[in-house]
């Protein structure tokens, strides 16, 4: 047994495992009875992580017939995947011209053939399993300055060399007609993005797991992975999992549990508030396409309307993962600059939550001993992401490592300044393209 397979986590991080007071916890439409993980469970795959990575791998293996066990330390979907904004935004942090000058042309074509298939997936599995989840369709980036439109004209151009012709360049009155704001000088939407309440995806997607013989236990956090065993053993405080394959998929809140994981990425907390009811003609007007929306700064706002006619609205980063003291302080003065409209407006919820950020923006995909894999650092665009990560570390397991082989072996950047100063470094970075935002280059 190695030092690193020893090395436990501070198991405290969920508290006592109850969701936070979001809008979507008050709003979800199914409440889990948990079932803790006690004694010895023998399984063909363990998965440590009921987000959309975990459940993502879970259900694809399960499809092949694979007996799988999910461990998570509080609920199902209480981190990223239960709190973001619940937008389908196709492609990765990273955008195909950062990979393609990177990582070089071959990168380039193999990350182009897959980043719409997140949104896929997604929706395949709203339909195979019945998940009722408020799925629309759309999404518009938003831009500020013209470097942002020359941007997204520049996106729209690459993304059309891979085969993606599913981007409209919107002008100031386009965008206007779809989002009434005259914060945007134009944008761009992309017709196969979209959202839905991310909350009662995970939910469901936990139902479809179950309904094909898959096991969950929950408030059951990991103190240890024995990963360098031919059969790799998770334990946790009353029980443990021995099983073929462990996939490690805690994202921003696996914390310490496997040391050599911990220097991959760092936890940053991003905030959200969810309006009072508008009423629907107020939400319609205020959104006449009832399109999910996120401008194109460094820190960027994102928002949509729910299916109950309130405004949801995100923004906002601390790095490192720390909470801020007033939520709506905030972010209200974003949003009443994107809709003075709305000024003094209730908010019934205010909350935060991590995702993890690799530095390069590029999600990472490995493995660690012979039979245990991770997948982390989404760094925000992790709705489709993970969907797809899931996807392909069940076809490595299965056997076909083609895809997982080709991300595998994308470089690992580590943060400047280590653990210890990594978040002051990101922190000075962000400063420094905020400027550049606000400047307008």
């Amino acid at each position: 047994m190695t030092k690193d397979a020893n090395y436990a986590q501070n198991t405290s991080y969920a508290g006592n495992g109850a969701y936070p007071d979001s809008y979507y916890a008050a709003s979800r439409n199914s409440i889990r009875t948990p079932l803790v993980l006690e004694g010895a469970v023998e399984a063909d795959v363990c998965v440590v992580g009921a987000g959309y990575s975990g459940l993502s791998t879970a259900i694809h293996l399960a499809e092949k017939g694979y007996k799988v066990v999910v461990v998570e330390g509080a609920g199902v979907g209480w981190g990223a995947s239960g709190r973001n904004g619940g937008q389908i935004v196709n492609g990765l942090n990273a955008s195909l011209s950062t990979i393609q000058k990177r990582y070089g042309d071959g990168a380039a074509d193999f990350v182009g053939g897959l980043v719409q298939e997140g949104g896929k997936i997604i929706r395949r599995l709203i339909r195979d399993y019945q998940i009722e989840c408020d799925l629309k369709d759309g999404n518009i980036y938003a831009a500020y300055t013209p470097a942002h439109m020359r941007d997204l004209e520049a996106k729209q151009a690459l993304w059309r060399k891979y085969g993606m012709d599913d981007h409209q360049m919107l002008d100031k009155t386009g965008i206007r007609a779809l989002v009434n704001t005259d914060a945007y000088v134009g944008g761009m939407l992309d017709t196969t993005g979209g959202h839905m309440h991310p909350l009662n995806l995970v939910l469901g997607e936990a139902r479809a797991l179950e309904s094909l013989g898959g096991m969950i236990y929950e408030q059951s956090p990991v103190t240890k992975v024995e990963h360098e065993l031919p059969r790799p053993v998770v334990h946790t405080a009353k029980g443990h999992v021995t099983a073929g394959t462990v996939v490690l998929c805690g994202n921003a809140y696996l914390g310490d549990v496997v040391r050599k994981l911990v220097s991959r990425v760092m936890p940053v907390s991003t905030q959200m508030v969810t309006t009072a009811p508008l009423g629907e003609a107020a939400a319609k007007a205020l959104i006449p396409s009832d399109m999910c929306v996120e401008d194109v700064r460094y820190i960027l706002d994102y928002f949509r309307l729910s299916a109950d006619n309130r405004l949801v609205f995100g923004g906002g980063t601390v790095y490192g993962g720390t909470d801020p003291a007033d939520v709506v302080a905030k972010l209200r003065p974003n949003l009443e600059k994107v809709f003075p409209q709305l000024k003094g407006v209730a908010i019934d919820y205010a909350w935060s939550g991590n995702f993890a950020l690799s530095f390069s923006r590029v999600p990472q995909m490995g493995r660690i001993g012979t039979n245990t894999y991770f997948a982390h650092g989404y760094s925000g665009h992790g709705v489709t992401g993970s969907h797809l990560f899931g996807r392909i570390l069940s076809e490595a397991i299965h056997g076909d490592t083609s895809r997982f082989d080709q991300f595998e072996k994308l470089p690992y950047i580590p943060f400047p300044g280590g653990r210890m100063f990594r978040a002051q470094y990101s922190t000075i970075g962000s400063w420094w393209y905020s400027l550049k935002d606000s400047l307008g280059i």
